[in-house]
């Protein structure tokens, strides 16, 4: 198995952890306010990547010892992987850049997940599939190809069946929330690919897991009044999304965008929502009308359409 394909697999396993954990998440919303939540999410996961990385690190260092024909024991020469080739200061300012956008797609997802269904808000999540190509093209400053623009038509009628309710159109403030989400996961996966196959994953990942901690900490109390009901649903919530969701999950996929692209990684992620759609229906039955579900068919189209470039005109550099 080649080492794209194995990062390929680690980056469907975050689709289906990340997926199982919408219905989880719009539970324990009930009972704690949205940016305390977030808070003691990313530093729960910051103190485990920091004990996680820390022992590794110290194991590395510890010499392993050999014997030799005449029985002297020596210590054993391990091969160097090599310095990140940028500097410790650039690694963190990436992280750091790469975190904001990965703060700044939770909180809109989170303050959107209580105004609307875990089953939409993952469809319209899944949006950012459909964002990436467009930023990776706005990144290498080449125009957009035809097969991507009908993708996008595609996923912009299916949320317009989505979201938009009653005669005159109104959308859901939530449903707005988590489209807005979407392009701000977007920046985050094609800023994370921009800079992954120069720095060191281990950096990358507690420097933007730490940046969302403190974004959600610093502005918890400017604006909302911190609440939490110390409920099993809510211990459960934090636990599940700051050890596996978070801490876990971005360090897998800060690995594995060294073996593939952005595009291919949004490509993987679009089976998300599919997975907290099932789950939802699982666990709340909670599910889509038929209207929901024709626009949810149809952003799948879009992504698929954007992300497979059934007509390709030229090498596009996310690919």
């Amino acid at each position: 198995m080649s080492q794209r394909t194995r990062a390929e697999l680690a980056l469907l396993f975050n689709t289906v952890l990340w997926g199982s954990t919408f219905v989880l998440v719009k539970d324990a919303l009930n009972d704690v306010s949205p940016l305390l939540f977030l808070a003691m999410r990313f530093s729960l996961a910051s103190a485990a990547l920091a004990v996680f990385f820390g022992l590794r690190r110290n194991r590395a260092r510890t010499p392993k010892r050999s014997r030799d024909r005449e029985g002297a024991v020596h210590d054993a020469v391990t091969p160097h992987a090599g310095p990140p080739l940028q500097s410790l200061t650039k690694q963190v300012a990436a992280g750091f850049l790469c975190g904001t956008f990965l703060f700044s797609g939770y909180i809109l997802q989170t303050l959107g997940l209580r105004l609307t269904t875990p089953p939409k808000s993952a469809f319209l999540t899944g949006l950012t599939s459909v964002m990436v190509p467009f930023g990776a093209a706005f990144v290498y400053k080449v125009r957009p190809q035809v097969s991507e623009v009908v993708g996008v038509m595609l996923a912009t009628a299916g949320l317009a069946l989505m979201t938009l309710n009653g005669t005159a159109g109104s959308v859901n403030p939530g449903d707005l929330l988590t489209v807005l989400c979407a392009a701000g996961f977007a920046a985050h996966i094609v800023t994370l690919g921009h800079f992954s196959e120069r720095m060191n994953f281990e950096v990358l990942s507690i420097a933007q897991v730490g940046a969302a901690a403190a974004w959600s900490l610093g502005l918890m109390w400017v604006v909302e009044t911190p609440r939490v009901v110390w409920r099993p649903d809510v211990i459960g919530a934090v636990l599940i999304t700051g050890l596996l969701a978070t801490a876990l999950a971005f360090t897998v996929q800060a690995w594995a965008m060294q073996y593939t692209t952005s595009t291919r990684t949004a490509l993987i992620y679009m089976f998300e929502p599919v997975v907290a759609w099932g789950t939802s229906f699982w666990l709340a039955g909670e599910g889509l009308s038929a209207r929901a579900a024709a626009g949810a068919a149809l952003i799948l189209l879009g992504i698929l359409m954007v992300e497979l470039k059934p007509w390709r005109q030229r090498q596009h550099p996310s690919t």
